[in-house]
């Protein structure tokens, strides 16, 4: 690759652990789940999207399923936290280990 040409990033996200006192329960087919980790995404236009994901509450490993976030202000902040720090994170990488 020639150092004049910029790379195309075509995704950047991350996983951030949601705190206990902010968890939430959501109902999907039936199944209770407790909600523990974000997904958020830095989409083209330099918005954030977020979606959560947890395990059922009644245990076992359940699907894969993506829920909505609650527009909740401790939520947003959570978020946009997150992405400020991952954004400190990749800035002061160390190169391929």
């Amino acid at each position: 690759m020639s150092g004049d040409v910029d790379p195309e990033v075509s995704a950047l996200a991350i996983n951030v652990t949601i705190p206990e006192e902010l968890r939430w329960a959501d109902t999907r087919r039936g199944v209770e789940f407790m909600l523990t980790t974000l997904n958020v995404r830095l989409l083209k236009d330099g918005s954030l999207a977020a979606k959560a994901y947890g395990r059922p509450t009644a245990g076992g490993r359940g699907a894969y399923v993506s829920f909505t976030v609650p527009d909740r202000p401790e939520l947003v902040a959570l978020v946009e936290r997150a992405a400020g720090r991952a954004g400190e994170l990749w800035a002061a990488h160390r190169g391929l280990g």
